[in-house]
């Protein structure tokens, strides 16, 4: 694992997971407020499964700023990983999930990822963030993983889009955390993400 300041004017930091690769996963963290970094285990169940062969970028969002600047820094990461790298796609847990869509859709500011996969997509968590509504935008395949007894977050407009555009839908059984599921997770995302790399 390599440490990475990934620049942009926000202080955000990543980590590397297996640098010397041609592919990289950029994962984003869950909500900064309640302690989402780029430890979080979800992210981590994702880059294990990934291993030996495809990199994972985690990073730590900067300062908050009500999704805005979290979305930037997503972006930013997404930047940096596709200058350095042959194929890249994106992943984020809860509210990682809806910065990753809402990145994902915003092709005049990021690079495109080849694939996309989601866990736990909240539908809107602030007013610069409608996960819903970026699955329009977005031109790359996209996996939406679901806990089919989450009741923390409003998932199932995403799940409702995923369907009617005929992207992939997953259901886990599982609440919004996962607990003790991180192996089903990374069996869960890794594959789809291998396939459309």
């Amino acid at each position: 694992m390599t440490t990475v300041g990934i620049p942009g004017g926000r202080d955000v930091t990543a980590s590397l997971d297996r640098p010397a690769s041609d592919t990289v996963i950029v994962a984003c963290p869950p909500h900064p407020q309640y302690g989402g970094s780029r430890s979080d285990s979800r992210l981590k169940a994702v880059s294990d499964a990934l291993a030996p062969d495809i990199s994972c970028l985690r990073f730590d969002y900067g300062a908050w700023d009500e999704g805005r600047g979290e979305r930037a820094d997503a972006e930013n990461a997404l930047a940096w990983a596709d200058e350095r790298y042959d194929a890249v796609g994106l992943f984020g847990y809860s509210f990682g999930a809806a910065v990753a869509l809402c990145t994902a859709a915003a092709h005049d500011t990021a690079a495109d990822p080849a694939a996309l996969s989601v866990l736990a997509p909240p539908a809107g968590v602030t007013a610069h963030l409608d996960a819903a509504a970026a699955l329009d935008a977005i031109d790359c395949p996209v996996q939406v993983v679901v806990g089919e007894r989450d009741a923390t977050v409003d998932w199932e407009p995403v799940v409702d889009r995923a369907t009617e555009l005929g992207q992939t839908v997953e259901r886990l059984p599982a609440d919004h955390h996962f607990v003790g599921q991180s192996g089903r997770i990374g069996e869960t995302v890794g594959p789809f993400l291998r396939d459309h790399l």
